[in-house]
């Protein structure tokens, strides 16, 4: 397709004519999204016309590799929209998301839809023996045919109707979700002065410090609703109240009863999503989901889930014991609570392994993690980053990085956004610009990275906890399976996986974060560049799976509760009366709240992206624990042929080939969970 074949008038929306082939941010104003759109689904419309209504017999290029490449102008407005609606929004952006997110359904349903289209679609599947496709163009031309039948290609036309309502419904319903998530963390924050700082390590002081001043507070200190500020806060405050408050906050996201209130939309959006399951022939929504995923079946989730949580509920119960001997000796004569846990676990881990997480963080400054991330990057994968400054982006914090391969030729560009704003939703994630292929003349991937740091003052140095800096190597691992990428074809790229594979890259690289050459060079006083002392290191490594029970219970008790209610037959009336049901079924430990409670529970209500999928965070651990195996068992964590092949197999091959073949091209089998249990310290 001719994709320069628009009207003159162009606008940096669609045409990328910034440094390094991004967006010229700067000249990009929020009301040209409007137009921006509207030309966007025009033009995609003409082409999506044009391969239907083609009167010639369908062929791979006239039909698969129109279709693929169709749509350049609305995938680029809506990579910066989507951007800017989680990383940096406003009531503008908001008010059009709201608009958007229903439309951008009706769209891509319409297509689905299209009789004509998915004639020459169906036309090519049932020739594609006579076709002798490549194995790559073969599998693309499978998931493009399934795609139109789950997108509801055969229905009838009553049945293709309310399928559009309903998808229609459903991203409108998502839209809303999210906003009120991030209404309720960015208009609520605990200021508070010296005397109520007790306990509080210097480096969070100071993020609560920048945090107060950003919100208008100069001189007073803020704890907001960023995991960055109020984990720590519940870790070290030795003011119980303050703790029960801040607790009781972050749990009641998206549960306050008023405008952002959205036990409702829950309701609808599972009512909704049991039906378009049944109208797609499938008994529940996790059946229709997991269909298309490497589990297959909820049976297989559950098999998985189980046992791990009962080993996880088991530990959490022992642990309990400890922090409430602990409790009662300091004359606390109450049972542990949920905002006493991470308190008395500090408490726990230094009288264990005699040290706190807080004498770790001097030594793990934002720029060394980043530079360690990079550094493993090049010694496993050739890769090198060059930071190019002056590059504008969404915000100002947003930095710009050129991706080189070893020889020195350009791969792609690497954006990263790593402090809270209130203007940001929270969590951490990647997406990107621009995915890499090879199609019409290819294209190099823009991918990026947002997380929610805390923000040091003006001139000082950022400074990470352990899990901050695991969870920045998460992200870097799904940027690289996108800057990694070697499909041909856009549909197949970098993450385009199957939900429980696309997180095995980014869990896997978390392992080498701990990894005492890593640790040794990049790990260095923020103030005298001492590196981390051995006897730290080693009680940093002793301590990794301590609370391991309290980790794996909250997130598991997210994983149960969100099959549980995509895996029942009807939507429950009320989702939080369900939910505090289930958790009472699993015997869930009263003193550990969920990781994600189902009222701002953004991965599964805000979009379906992870409905009916949250388990599949263990699912790749289950991988990642036996993938890292692979290295060790090579006696070297840079082993240049398994990281050879760790790159022709997973961060290279996108979902080229079934994920099961991937990963045991790999690895030359398929793992059991043992070993994901024992890195987890549960066996």
């Amino acid at each position: 397709m001719n994709h320069d074949a628009f009207p003159p008038e162009r606008s940096p929306l669609a045409d990328w004519n910034g440094r390094l082939g991004l967006p010229e941010f700067a000249r990009i104003e929020d009301r040209a999204f409007e137009d921006g759109f509207d030309a966007g689904f025009a033009a995609h419309n003409a082409e999506i016309a044009a391969i239907a209504d083609n009167p010639e017999a369908p062929t791979i290029e006239n039909t698969l590799l129109a279709l693929e490449l169709a749509g350049k102008t609305l995938e680029r407005v809506s990579a910066i929209f989507w951007c800017k609606a989680g990383a940096h929004t406003n009531e503008r952006i908001q008010r059009l998301e709201r608009e958007i997110s229903p439309r951008m359904a009706r769209h891509y349903s319409a297509i689905a839809m299209n009789e004509a289209l998915f004639e020459r679609i169906d036309r090519l599947y049932r020739e594609r023996d006579a076709l002798k496709l490549d194995p790559e163009t073969a599998r693309v031309l499978e998931k493009c045919w399934k795609a139109f039948v789950r997108g509801g290609a055969r229905l009838d036309a009553v049945g293709k109707k309310r399928l559009a309502e309903i998808n229609e419904a459903l991203a409108g319903l998502g839209a809303q979700f999210g906003q009120n998530v991030l209404a309720d963390e960015s208009k609520w924050a605990l200021f508070l002065d010296e005397d109520d700082l007790a306990g509080l390590p210097q480096a969070l002081r100071s993020a609560m410090a920048e945090a107060a001043e950003s919100r208008g507070e100069a001189g007073r200190f803020a704890v907001t609703l960023s995991r960055s500020i109020a984990e720590p806060f519940l870790t070290y405050s030795r003011r119980r109240d303050l703790r029960e408050t801040v607790l009781k906050a972050f749990v009641s996201r998206g549960a306050n009863g008023g405008e952002t209130d959205n036990a409702e939309i829950v309701r609808e959006t599972l009512r909704l999503r049991a039906e378009k399951a049944r109208l797609l022939g499938y008994e529940t929504f996790a059946a229709y989901k997991l269909d298309d995923t490497m589990a297959k079946t909820p049976e297989r989730v559950m098999e998985l889930l189980e046992p791990v949580w009962n080993k996880a509920r088991e530990k959490a119960a022992a642990d309990a014991k400890e922090l409430q001997r602990l409790a009662t000796a300091a004359g606390d004569n109450h049972s542990i609570a949920p905002w006493d846990w991470r308190f008395y676990a500090e408490k726990l881990r230094s009288e264990r392994f005699a040290f706190d997480e807080g004498a770790l963080e001097p030594y793990l400054a934002l720029e060394n993690v980043i530079a360690a991330a990079f550094d493993v990057a090049g010694r496993l994968f050739g890769l090198t980053f060059e930071e190019i400054e002056g590059v504008p982006a969404w915000h100002e914090d947003v930095r710009v990085f050129l991706v080189r391969n070893a020889d020195g030729t350009e791969r792609g560009v690497f954006l990263a956004d790593y402090f809270n704003r209130p203007s940001k939703r929270s969590g951490a994630w990647m997406s990107r610009l621009q995915t890499a292929h090879k199609l019409g003349g290819g294209q190099r991937p823009i991918i990026y990275n947002v997380m929610n740091f805390a923000k040091p003052p003006k001139g000082r140095p950022a400074l990470l906890s352990p899990d901050d800096a695991r969870t920045l190597f998460h992200e870097f691992g799904h940027a690289l399976h996108g800057l990694l990428s070697e499909a041909t074809w856009p549909s197949v790229s970098g993450t385009a996986v199957s939900r429980d594979f696309v997180e095995l890259p980014s869990q896997l690289y978390e392992h080498w974060f701990t990894v005492p050459e890593v640790l040794s060079k990049h790990a260095r006083h923020v103030e005298t560049g001492e590196p981390m002392p051995m006897e730290l290191v080693n009680k940093m490594r002793a301590a990794r799976n301590f609370n391991a029970g309290f980790a794996t219970t909250e997130f598991t008790a997210s994983a149960l509760v969100d099959m549980a209610f995509h895996a029942a037959d009807e939507a429950p009336e009320d989702p939080l009366a369900f939910e505090a049901a289930e958790l009472e079924r699993l015997g869930a430990p009263a003193a550990i709240p969920m990781r994600h409670r189902t009222p701002h529970f953004l991965h599964v209500f805000s979009g379906d992206g992870y409905s009916a999928g949250y388990y599949s965070y263990m699912w790749s651990e289950v991988l990642d624990a036996d993938a890292f195996r692979a290295f060790e068992e090579a006696g070297d964590p840079f082993d240049a042929e398994t990281a050879g092949k760790l790159l022709k197999h997973v961060y290279a091959a996108g979902d080229t080939a079934d994920p099961e073949a991937l990963y045991k091209a790999f690895r030359g089998r398929m793992p059991s969970p043992e070993a994901m249990m024992e890195k987890k310290g549960l066996v």
